[in-house]
């Protein structure tokens, strides 16, 4: 049966959260979120979920858009997998080709996408016109088998708080992730968001655990903080830590993620995953102090759209 590409529906959402599971299993997926993201995405993204459909079931999708964060017009997105037992049927292809006519109608001047390191998947890309830029790295930490490192002393004039304290306040870490996220190695300048974006992608994304997220207040300044995204199902995964500029070099960021895991496992989650850019050495370090292992590394592909 050939493979359609169209645009996801909210019916979608099971099959879809599937494939995706299936061919990425280090990321925390779920329908609501998957539903939830295509709904909820700043209008500035012009972002769409292409899905591609074979013998009746969803089998793959792509989430193609505009990086509004960047500080350079042009930049878009296309990430696509495909389950594993479907490929070879042009479900990638379709996908990359519906992806980029939207994008050059956008457009858009260069198409950035994750690629995971496996030869089928880099071969694809290349032979589609994407060279290989930076790469990346998925790690897991066992949360029942692994012991994890105590939660370090508090230094002078430090507090430890959750994410729920800040629920009538979130412009407090909307300005510490601003901070922190504009120093992350990668290929796109990440210029600061507007507020009202923040809060669409991130605030009220529906697996953000406030629970279980992490703040450092250092003299009662948000100094450090780790972000807990969990599915319901045992899994967790660090949405983001990081640390203002002026606390930096003091532990903070590990202070944060050592509190917030230790809550994750008695809260009951089982699995801890955590991306990050290969660059990245001090949130390596941390992690590998964790005694998070690596499941796999993903390169960053780009393709110039026009010119």
């Amino acid at each position: 049966m050939a493979v359609i590409i169209r645009d996801f529906q909210p019916a979608d959402a099971e099959q879809a959260a599937e494939s995706k599971r299936a061919a990425i299993p280090f990321m925390v997926i779920t329908p609501e979120l998957t539903s939830w993201q295509v709904a909820n995405v700043p209008a500035g993204q012009r972002h769409r979920l292409l899905v591609a459909e074979a013998d009746g079931r969803v089998v793959g999708s792509a989430s193609v858009g505009i990086y509004t964060e960047s500080s350079q017009p042009g930049q878009a997105f296309v990430n696509l997998s495909v389950a594993p037992g479907a490929r070879g049927r042009g479900a990638g292809a379709g996908l990359l080709t519906t992806a980029e006519e939207y994008l050059t109608g956008l457009g858009a001047s260069t198409a950035y996408a994750w690629v995971l390191d496996d030869e089928a998947s880099t071969s694809f890309a290349e032979r589609h016109g994407y060279r290989r830029s930076r790469s990346s790295y998925f790690s897991r930490l066992d949360l029942v088998a692994d012991p994890l490192p105590p939660v370090p002393a508090l230094p002078e004039g430090a507090e430890l708080c959750r994410g729920t304290d800040f629920v009538d306040e979130p412009r407090r870490l909307y300005e510490l992730d601003a901070e922190a996220a504009a120093d992350e190695p990668g290929d796109v300048d990440n210029a600061a968001m507007s507020y009202e974006d923040w809060l669409a992608l991130y605030w009220h994304r529906p697996d953000l655990d406030l629970a279980l997220t992490s703040v450092v207040l250092v003299d009662g300044v948000p100094a450090a903080f780790s972000v807990a995204q969990t599915d319901g199902r045992g899994r967790y995964w660090s949405g983001m830590t990081g640390t203002r500029r002026a606390y930096r070099n003091r532990g903070l960021a590990k202070l944060a993620k050592a509190d917030s895991l230790h809550r994750a496992r008695a809260a009951g989650c089982t699995e801890a995953f955590t991306g990050n850019d290969s660059e990245n050495a001090p949130m390596l370090a941390i992690n590998n102090w964790f005694g998070y292992q690596r499941a796999a590394r993903e390169w960053r592909y780009v393709r110039e759209l026009t010119g």
